[in-house]
């Protein structure tokens, strides 16, 4: 795993949603290969030759991926094989292994690896991946201690102000230095509200409470206003600066996966919802038109800008556009999909609860091979790229 494969994750993820959108089964067993070869063989997506770089964030976006496989009753790898249940509640145990309380009173940093930039952080992503597993475990599976700890994540953000008291979501704290968490990195992305917000739906579904309810509605609330603009998400913080980085360019296509399974999971949303959903896939399908000479492979006349503001295609291109463009358009088709299953309402998935209790990772450091930074980004680019030639133009 490079840097980049928390968007390896993300993508598989989106690949599984949109086998459970569309019932296009094309695409499964590239996603079936991916998902278990970098789950290892240790089954927690901490595959021994990857682990020089691997931060909280990339191993929670294979999670998350993962669980949506369980909960969409993705077809099932060989009995050998990892399995999608496994393999989520092994990176929670991790996860919890690795609280933090010497610093901040609690909290995941950024980084596994003490030699690694950003052990000195502590983000909301990585936090937010936490919250978002615990919370799917805790409906999926019915244990109460995955809501216990998802509990334990969201007090813990709030304390420091990563959620702060009108429900933004700060990017992280510092830990550097003795700062402790005072210093604050205030940027607002919306993958990590849009996280957090499906984590607390899923806590909502499970429980009825009103806490997870109003939690749910406020941060949703906050999402819209400070994330739309005429009813079309925008990133706010490098959208108009035209300065997103390629991590960035991908964060508003998760804020729209999340929100289709919020629309699931919290059904007092979902009228709500399916206005934002229809206007990104509106807005999203005339962005997909471009033709550049460079940096895409697809079908001419396919690839999908940035900006979804009016403008048509912007020029740029990559993953992340191609696949944010992709979950506009299919995300529409949530209303007819199945609601996310559990293991009492036909879930297959095979769990092991005391999975990836031994982090005993932080020894094994084989080198990274260039065949295994080739070999993946190759099958990042052919999957997203075939699947988005077919399906911009189903608004149109």
């Amino acid at each position: 795993m490079t840097k980049k494969g928390w968007t390896a994750g993300a993508m598989f993820g989106t690949m599984i949603d949109y086998w459970a959108m569309t019932g296009d089964t094309t695409y499964n067993a590239v996603t079936m290969q991916a998902m278990v070869h970098q789950a290892g063989v240790d089954a927690d997506f901490m595959p021994a030759n990857q682990t020089r770089t691997e931060g909280n964030d990339d191993q929670g976006f294979w999670a998350m991926a993962a669980m949506s496989a369980a909960e969409a009753k993705f077809p099932d790898p060989p009995s050998d094989r990892p399995q999608y249940l496994a393999t989520a509640q092994a990176v929670f145990n991790q996860y919890a292994s690795r609280w933090d309380t010497s610093l901040c009173n609690g909290g995941l940093r950024w980084q596994i690896f003490t030699f690694n930039a950003g052990y000195d952080y502590k983000n909301s992503i990585s936090n937010g991946c936490f919250f978002n597993i615990g919370a799917r475990l805790a409906r999926y599976t019915g244990n109460t201690t995955y809501a216990d700890w998802a509990d334990k994540v969201w007090d813990w953000m709030s304390s420091v102000n990563l959620i702060t008291s009108d429900f933004g979501v700060h990017d992280g704290a510092s830990v550097r230095n003795d700062e402790n968490c005072t210093r604050l990195d205030q940027a607002r992305w919306t993958y990590n509200a849009a996280t957090l917000l499906h984590g607390s739906a899923a806590l909502y579904n499970v429980t009825e409470s009103d806490k997870w309810k109003s939690r749910t509605q406020n941060l949703y609330d906050a999402l819209i206003k400070y994330f739309m603009r005429n009813n079309v998400v925008v990133e706010i913080q490098c959208e108009d600066s035209k300065t997103c980085n390629n991590d960035q360019s991908s964060f508003k296509g998760f804020l729209l996966r999340w929100l289709a399974s919020t629309y699931q999971l919290a059904p007092f949303l979902a009228s709500d919802i399916r206005t934002y959903l229809r206007a990104a896939g509106e807005a999203a399908a005339k962005a997909c038109t471009g033709s550049p000479e460079v940096g895409f492979k697809g079908i001419p006349g396919t690839a999908c800008g940035f900006s979804w503001q009016d403008v048509g295609f912007d020029g740029m291109v990559g993953v992340g556009e191609q696949m944010n463009a992709l979950s506009a358009v299919m995300y529409n088709l949530v209303a007819d999909a199945a609601v996310p299953i559990t293991a009492n309402t036909g879930g297959t998935s095979v769990g092991n609860v005391g999975g990836g209790s031994n982090d005993k990772h932080l020894g094994e450091l084989a080198a990274i091979t260039t065949g295994d930074r080739v070999g993946a980004g190759l099958l990042t680019t052919l999957a997203i790229v075939g699947v988005i030639g077919g399906c911009v133009f189903v608004l149109k």
